[in-house]
């Protein structure tokens, strides 16, 4: 990078600050700065949904398996996810929506108390907030790991760096500012996207052009939809995964729908979403998958091509455009993890665990969500540094094994319990699937993995611990059934739209178990 480069990039980060202090002036209420007041247009909310749901690890983590597999990288992530996301569009889109217009909540888990009991809700309030500490920790050391090759910075100065300037925009302007930052960062990645598409395609003349390019020998069995350990049965497995993860399961998501004025413009910014993720990653991935011709990797896992080809093709201004847009990705769904997080702890955590917490008012309720973002943020910076250590091991590994075999025990309580077919099931059923679902990712992953030959296949380590959840769940709620009156009308007023106005204000948390929810 050069002086043009940096300009670029000190640049963008000045843009991402000014548009929280914009922001800052539309978050008068604790309800604006976690749902915007169920304020923000369904466009905005599905470019947010799009842009929140993926990060740097894709030029990282993803880049190393199109370099090594070519497009299973597409087919066994970005398709599944645009799948998922539109089967919730219609199934967990307006029903998570309705929980801020009907139920006048602020956090995605806050209506788990009234529809289990207040044990459930705190075993995966503090279990969500745990993961995602590791999840965006992840994400800093990818997006840290992309500056050092450009710029040669270590790791902790890039982890630095990329926190210090998320934490003021979305600190300031709470989720006003995360969609407006993603909406700006979207048009950045549109642009460097394309500027490294046309790069490329230019560069295969060499290779046999657009189509003969995959004739080479060095893209042997690249144009394969399934190959490696990415086959059927993990493609099946990342379906399951993500219908769940990506419509809610992993909180930030389901803000977006929250957002919206109602249960229908929801169902749209979902649809927006699945159809941008179907398209969009085809244009990000061609280069990946074209890398091995161009560059050759110094990491093992490949996870170094898209970064080498980025300097070797790209002229300075545009290099810096394209790094703009690795920023893009990971401060987008980092700040949005970090605003969900905050709503999730005070909102249902630390009025629990104390009395002057449940007092808060509007002004001191909007102060405890800026130090909980703070807090959040520096803890998954801290987690960061840790990354590549034997604990974690490298960043996919993280995002695949941890974030996806964890999420499962999470998210089965709170997405079925939303549905009518699943009422049967109350507390005990959601207690057990999760714990028994944690317990089996723990199993699965360390003490049967080790005593296997070759170990546990990556399908079945993500999977086995939300399908063992999923079972646990149903069968649980169907031996001992606790659908008393209470948790049924929470289910029926997330089912059926009317009675409560999209913008009311919500109420100061409760912190004590079993409040009926009154009409």
């Amino acid at each position: 990078m050069n002086g043009l480069d940096w300009a670029v990039l000190i640049g963008y980060f000045a843009v991402m600050v000014a548009i929280g202090v914009w922001s800052h002036k539309r978050v008068d209420s604790v309800s604006d700065f976690f749902t915007a007041g169920g304020k923000m247009p369904w466009w905005l909310s599905g470019i947010s949904h799009h842009m929140s749901g993926y990060s740097a690890v894709m030029f990282t983590g993803y880049a190393g398996i199109a370099y090594t597999y070519g497009v299973t990288s597409f087919v066994t992530w970005s398709f599944p996810i645009a799948l998922g996301i539109a089967i919730g569009s219609r199934l967990f889109a307006p029903r998570i929506n309705r929980l801020r217009s009907r139920l006048h909540v602020a956090s995605p888990l806050e209506y788990l108390k009234n529809r289990y009991d207040l044990r459930t809700q705190q075993a995966l309030a503090w279990s969500g907030m745990l993961l995602k500490i590791v999840d965006v920790g992840a994400k800093w050391a990818a997006i840290a790991t992309l500056l050092s090759v450009f710029t040669g910075v270590s790791l902790n100065q890039g982890i630095l760096i990329t926190g210090a300037v998320t934490a003021v925009y979305c600190t300031i302007g709470g989720l006003w500012a995360d969609a407006l930052t993603e909406l700006g960062q979207f048009v950045i990645q549109l642009l460097a996207g394309i500027a490294m598409f046309v790069a490329v395609v230019l560069e295969l003349g060499d290779h046999g052009g657009f189509l003969g390019a995959w004739d080479q020998p060095e893209l042997k069995g690249h144009g394969e939809p399934l190959v490696g350990p990415y086959g059927t049965v993990f493609l099946l497995a990342f379906l399951f995964i993500k219908l769940f993860e990506y419509n809610g399961g992993m909180l930030n998501q389901a803000q977006r729908y929250m957002a919206t004025r109602d249960a229908r413009e929801a169902a749209r910014s979902a649809r927006l979403s699945a159809v941008l993720w179907l398209v969009w990653p085809l244009v990000l991935f061609f280069p990946m998958w074209m890398s091995p011709l161009l560059v050759e990797s110094q990491k093992a896992d490949g996870s170094d091509s898209y970064a080498l080809m980025t300097e070797q093709l790209l002229p300075h201004g545009l290099l810096g455009l394209v790094v703009v847009g690795f920023f893009s990705h990971t401060m987008a769904m980092c700040s949005s993890d970090a605003n969900a997080i905050a709503a999730v702890f005070t909102r249902d955590v630390a009025p629990v665990l104390s009395a002057r917490a449940r007092a808060w008012g509007e002004r001191s309720g909007l102060v405890a969500a800026r130090v909980t973002t703070v807090v959040f943020l520096g803890l998954s910076m801290a987690v960061a540094t840790q990354v590549d250590s034997p604990t974690f091991k490298d960043i996919i590994t993280v995002v695949i094994k941890w974030v996806a075999g964890l999420m499962g025990p999470i998210a089965i309580p709170m997405m079925l319990g939303l549905l009518r077919p699943f009422r049967r099931s109350g507390p005990t059923a959601a207690l057990v699937s999760w714990g028994v679902g944690l317990v089996a990712f723990w199993l699965v992953n360390y003490p049967v993995h080790w005593a296997v030959e070759g170990g546990v296949p990556l399908e079945y380590q993500v999977s086995i611990p939300l399908a063992v959840s999923l079972v646990l769940y149903v069968v649980v709620g169907f031996v001992k059934p606790e659908d008393t009156e209470e948790r049924v009308a929470v289910i029926e007023r997330v089912n059926s739209d009317g009675g409560g106005e999209a913008g009311a204000a919500v109420p100061a948390p409760a912190g004590e178990a079993g409040m009926p929810v009154k009409d």
